[in-house]
């Protein structure tokens, strides 16, 4: 029989320094040294507790008793989880994570949809405010600051102590208080008020999205882990795509480039449908995933993968999957952020008509994800990451030498083959985290902040040279990024594949593969056989 636990050992250590520290004053000299000794002790179980140093340790994981996969989904409404427990999820079926991945999916769209605002807000705010375009830069630069701090910080803090379902319901909360920020930001037409109004909503996704990538990656059969998070990332390509359009054509339209009424007015629609949204997380089915879980699915996979439980400092392919994203993102932003006017540099055509070019690039992004999911399930997603990278490298280097519509269809291909890459990275490097994969998750979401640095550098190359030059920028980061498949090519290919073929949560005679259910079934079965074969040898003696 498994052991349930019953108390953590930091809790008392908790309960046991905030005793001492009470009573110090009536203790002697030595007792107060030992007091404060104490207190010190609990400092540091609090600070441990933020930083997510607190993850379960695999024997305790293994002495737990172990829910089913039934228990997981039966439990969906709980106040909050201990992320030390098992809840049963690591054996989740496809029917069972298939309507909470596709209520997250929502929240994938949703910061999408939030994201292609950006550069027309960056417009919108030149024209009304009389702001230069370096200044403007600095909305980007508020987006994804919230990434450096949020993810490492409060927003993993979160996952790690309240669980998933609540993470969503407090990321999308901060990001419904930044979207109403923005009205009296544009009542006392302030830039900074903008600004701070922007470093909230991304504080507000990038919590979402700490919780929500690694939610999508683990919740079901692990070996679907990079397809589902492939699938969901498709969906905010499609709200990147659908903002700009619906911004041009509905937000903006009035005439008067002054009129900042309808920025009022949009937000105020957008907060109304996040804190609705909320609401709706509120009552909806989640299944938890712990650290605990995910630490017992790395052990059962352990035959295939050769996994072996490590300290959080020796998970190399975690570091050098954060620099990659680090990298990979920065690029990514700064050719997004320069693609209209390269085009209007290129082919020497109108920024509308370059509007409609990029718009065309984005399509491209949507569809090459959908595509690189469709690769996923008849290829190894190492091979897709390589492939696309692969491609990458070319075409950019294609897009400095190429002028006239030729260079805007290289840099258009650039957007098709960067599809794939941040959800692949983000699945290979969390994969054989086990009790880790909470807060390497969190590292990863931080390494966006990449876009905050690369779009700064790639326009301060066009102003000195021109557009077509300042593609070397992007190029160096995609260099970097480039080396991270070439290392999973090489180094990891044991461990990536061994976690494709595990059948943990698919079905066979015995019930799903890898819920405690399955097994006792399976030892039943052993044992009867057993008792069979006794009998046959007492009848023929």
């Amino acid at each position: 029989m498994y052991k349930s636990l019953q108390h953590s050992p930091r809790n008392a250590d908790l309960s046991s320094a905030s005793t001492s520290a009470s009573s110090s004053s009536r203790l002697s000299s030595k007792d107060f040294i030992k007091g404060t000794v104490s207190t010190s002790q609990s400092k540091e179980a609090k600070i441990k507790m933020l930083f997510g140093k607190d993850e379960p340790e695999v024997s305790e994981v293994l002495d737990q008793r172990r829910p089913s996969n039934v228990d997981a989904m039966n439990q969906q409404h709980r106040k909050s989880v201990s992320n030390r427990g098992l809840t049963g999820a690591s054996a989740l079926t496809v029917r069972q994570s298939i309507l909470p991945i596709t209520l997250v999916t929502i929240l994938f769209f949703l910061w999408g949809f939030a994201y292609g605002l950006l550069d027309v807000l960056n417009a919108k705010f030149q024209n009304s405010l009389n702001i230069t375009a370096a200044k403007a830069g600095g909305l980007q630069g508020a987006y994804f600051g919230a990434y450096l701090i949020g993810p490492p910080t409060y927003s993993g803090w979160f996952v790690r102590k309240f669980g998933y379902r609540w993470t969503f319901i407090i990321g999308l909360c901060i990001y419904g208080v930044g979207a109403l920020m923005f009205w009296p930001s544009a009542v006392k037409r302030s830039f900074a008020g903008f600004c701070g109004s922007l470093f909230i909503v991304g504080s507000g996704l990038s919590t979402l999205e700490t919780s929500a990538n690694p939610f999508i990656a683990t919740c079901g059969p692990p070996r679907l882990s990079e397809f589902r998070l492939e699938i969901s990332q498709s969906f905010q390509a499609i709200g990147s795509v659908m903002a700009p359009l619906l911004a041009s054509r509905v937000f903006f339209t009035e005439t008067d480039p002054k009129d900042l009424s309808n920025v009022q007015w949009t937000y105020l629609g957008i907060a109304a449908f996040v804190f609705l949204l909320a609401v709706v997380f509120y009552f909806s089915p989640i299944p938890e995933v712990t650290d605990a879980d995910m630490a017992l699915q790395a052990e059962q996979c352990s035959g295939l993968t050769g996994y072996v439980d490590k300290p959080m400092k020796k998970q190399y392919k975690l570091f050098f999957g954060v620099a990659a994203q680090f990298c990979y993102v920065g690029a990514q932003v700064g050719v997004a952020a320069q693609f209209i006017k390269y085009s209007v540099e290129s082919a020497g055509i109108s920024d509308a008509a370059a509007s409609d070019r990029y718009a065309i690039g984005q399509g491209l992004f949507a569809i090459g994800r959908f595509a690189a999911a469709g690769l996923m399930m008849v290829m190894k997603p190492r091979w897709v990451l390589m492939i696309f990278m692969t491609f990458v490298m070319i075409f950019i280097a294609a897009s400095m030498g190429a002028k006239g519509e030729g260079g805007v269809a290289m840099l258009s291909i650039v957007l098709f083959f960067e599809s794939c890459v941040f959800p692949t990275i983000f699945t290979l490097s969390i994969r054989g985290l086990g009790r880790h994969t909470k807060r390497g998750s969190s590292w990863i979401v931080a390494a966006v902040s990449g876009g905050a640095l690369f779009p700064s550098l790639t326009g301060l190359v066009a102003d000195h040279k021109d557009y077509h030059i300042a593609m070397c920028v992007p190029l160096i980061g995609f260099f970097v990024a480039f080396a991270f498949p070439i290392y999973l090519n090489t180094v990891c290919a044991q461990e990536l594949d061994g976690f494709r073929e595990t059948k943990i949560g698919y079905h066979d005679e015995d019930g799903t593969i890898g819920d405690i259910r399955h097994e006792q079934r399976r030892a039943s079965v052993v044992a009867e056989e057993k008792g069979l074969h006794a009998h046959e040898k007492e009848v023929v003696y």
